[in-house]
């Protein structure tokens, strides 16, 4: 039986952002960049700006995203990303920043993410990491399909990108207790899982779109200080730093740490290629679920890629999101 050859391109774990977009045109191109009022969305944000791009910046503070607009402006001769407003954990404002609309889509970039110290949740009672990282995301990119689909037949193709985490490797989807319900609330357990999803997004959507021109692929920007990290725990913090110290990452800066998401964003490589988890500007080896990350600090685990699961979390978040 032959092994599929992962896809590969020339940039690597140092390639920053505008390293990638070298030579590229982005003119004409519209693309929405969620999370990009601070750390690595504000970088994505400016590299697709400065690549001639028509960039969104997607964001729950408009204030803090008019001033990146406004910084974003200056570093590109007078180009400034419109800013609207989109709080992943609010389904109204999903619904009408999707329903506010107009035209042809064609790149997504899922960047946003929460992490909490301890259990939250929404108005619906979700997991709030869950609910802003995957079902946000999800109910916004299932909104936004056919823009996505006019904007494929508009240029060939259109891309998501769905910013994951090497944190999948610790938790695959619990079905029976999606939201802590039952179990013990552990915040990293439940960041994994909503990073688990955001893979397996790319999965699905992936199968179900390529049709209309539309691939999906996941991300792991690699270690980065962020503001991410601010709602850490002692313990988050702790468990951070000892994996820093057994080398399971190196700090990137932002420019290196954005690189992979616009790797997969404008690679050719990845034009027509989806359902892939990306790692240093690659596609990632894929790792038994057992796998431990210490080993395999740039690899995938089984449960993130799964076919059947994907289709399984599509269906469980489209009942969800009809509630």
């Amino acid at each position: 039986m032959s092994v599929r050859r992962l896809v590969s391109t020339p940039f690597t774990s140092s390639s920053t952002a505008d390293e990638v977009l070298a030579g590229i045109d982005l003119t004409g191109v519209r693309a929405i960049v969620t999370g990009a009022s601070s750390g690595l969305g504000v970088e994505t944000a400016r590299a697709l700006t400065a690549a001639g791009a028509e960039v969104t910046l997607a964001v729950r503070n408009t204030a803090a995203g008019d001033a990146v607009a406004e910084t974003i402006g200056k570093t590109t001769g007078g180009i400034r990303p419109r800013v609207v407003r989109l709080d992943l954990a609010d389904r109204a404002t999903v619904t009408r920043f999707a329903g506010a609309w107009d035209g042809p889509l064609h790149l997504l970039v899922n960047n946003a993410g929460v992490v909490t110290g301890g259990l939250e949740r929404t108005r619906e009672g979700w997991e709030l990491q869950f609910a802003t990282n995957h079902l946000g995301h999800f109910a916004l990119a299932t909104a936004l399909h056919h823009a996505l689909a006019r904007g494929a037949a508009d240029r060939g193709g259109a891309r998501i990108v769905s910013v994951s985490s090497t944190a999948h490797m610790r938790s695959g989807v619990d079905f029976g207790d999606l939201h802590f319900e039952r179990r013990g609330y552990e915040p990293q357990i439940a960041y994994a899982q909503s990073k688990t999803a955001n893979s397996l997004f790319a999965v699905e959507a992936s199968r179900l779109w390529a049709s209309d021109g539309i691939v999906a692929n996941a991300v792991n920007p690699g270690g980065v200080a962020t503001g991410l990290q601010r709602n850490f725990t002692p313990e988050q913090k702790a468990s951070l730093d000892a994996a820093e110290a057994a080398g399971v990452f190196t700090y990137k800066t932002v420019e290196q740490g954005a690189a992979t998401s616009v790797v997969a964003a404008v690679a050719p490589e990845f034009a027509r290629s989806g359902g892939h988890y990306l790692d240093d500007g690659q596609e990632a080896y894929t790792v038994p679920n057992d796998a431990d990350l210490g080993q395999h600090p740039h690899g995938v685990k089984e449960w993130a890629l799964d076919p059947d699961i994907a289709e399984r979390l599509w269906t469980v978040s489209t009942d969800l999101l009809r509630l």
